[in-house]
């Protein structure tokens, strides 16, 4: 196990902290604060992790039991594989085994989604109704492949509403979509803003080989995909898309599962460079170097903390903050860009200051 994971912070929800001061006096949360209706982001686990066999996806959600235990909550979404990983012919059944994983013990965070055939599969809306029919009310997300077009996305999300509603679902399952083809791709800003979307995926393989050999296969490598032209407007494309919409962009595969120093170094571009707030894994080994990775530093942990609770005793105007011998000003914009900072951290399960895990990360401050 990464020696990261002794940096998470086990202390999250198990505080005991004072009485709420009263409605009147209670401190305004940041999320209230500093961003209107629908300008937030989904808090989504920075890691996505895919499995298709039986065997895998058994141990997908052991691990991530195991992990959650020690920090409270989910450190990595598992998506359940029934479009490559269901035999051919065997498309039904292997949705109903993903069904009884979901809806099992085994999930213990309600964080487990499952990926289904492309809209234009036969086997789409059979996929799609033994899913929601047999554990609707505890997966966490359908992500739809190689849409073509907003129309298909559209017709996704139309088809998968109306199979919830003929069984009486109360609730809607959120749509990951992943973009990976020209169609998808010249149309991302329409999909990105389509409201039954919750996040983009980049599908780096399919994306590659669509241009029909043009791309080399240097272009899927961990350290070709941030070079390629082609590839990197694509990446980039799809992280613009999903910010101007408050939606959560996710970075693809790194194939190169064995070699964690290219994985590593892939993550921090994406999440330093490029702006993805999350990144599949493929393999178990990957799980923990991403998340790593996707996490601030402890020296802006420490500033984000300092700055928005001064920020909220301030009522949350202007405040002077000290940051490696200068003085510097902040204000709700600065607030904003911390805040991201914090919660990320927070998902992450990096340790935060005692002060404000109480503000900002208990019952009694939400």
């Amino acid at each position: 196990m990464s020696a990261f994971f002794s940096t998470f912070d086990l202390r999250v929800g198990q505080l005991n902290p004072s009485p709420a001061p009263s409605a009147a006096s209670a401190p305004l949360h940041p999320a209230r604060a500093l961003f209107e209706a629908g300008e937030a982001l989904p808090s989504l686990p920075v890691c996505d992790h895919y499995a298709g066999v039986e065997a895998r996806m058994r141990k997908s959600l052991a691990l991530q039991a195991e992990l959650g235990e020690r920090c409270g909550a989910a450190v990595f979404d598992a998506t359940l594989d029934a479009e490559d990983g269901a035999p051919v012919g065997g498309e039904r059944e292997h949705a109903a085994l993903i069904a009884e994983l979901v809806d099992s013990p085994h999930n213990r965070w309600n964080r487990v989604g499952a990926r289904v055939h492309p809209v234009s599969h036969p086997s789409f809306d059979a996929e799609v109704e033994i899913l929601l029919r047999r554990c609707g009310a505890r997966l966490a997300y359908l992500m739809v492949p190689k849409p073509r077009s907003l129309g298909d996305v559209q017709s996704a999300c139309e088809r998968i509403d109306a199979i919830g509603g003929s069984l009486g679902l109360a609730r809607k399952i959120p749509v990951h979509v992943l973009v990976e083809t020209h169609g998808a791709l010249r149309q991302v800003w329409d999909i990105a803003a389509h409201p039954r979307v919750e996040s983009l995926s980049f599908g780096l393989m399919d994306f590659v080989s669509a241009h029909r050999g043009a791309i080399p296969s240097s272009g899927m490598s961990a350290a070709g995909q941030f070079t390629h032209p082609l590839v990197l407007r694509a990446k980039i494309e799809i992280a613009a898309a999903c910010h101007a919409a408050a939606k959560t962009p996710s970075h693809g595969v790194v194939t190169e599962f064995n070699d964690l120093d290219a994985l590593r170094s892939a993550a921090r571009k994406a999440c330093r460079e490029l702006g993805y707030t999350r990144m599949w894994s493929i393999h178990p080994n990957q799980i923990l170097p991403i998340v790593e990775a996707f996490a601030p530093d402890e020296e802006e942990i420490v500033a984000a903390a300092e700055i928005l609770l001064g920020a909220q005793a301030a009522g949350w105007g202007p405040v002077r903050h000290r940051t490696r011998g200068s003085d510097t000003l902040h204000d709700r914009a600065s607030y904003r860009y911390y805040w991201h900072v914090l919660e990320r951290a927070h998902r992450t399960g990096r340790p935060l200051p005692a002060e404000a895990i109480q503000a900002f990360f208990t019952e009694t401050s939400t």
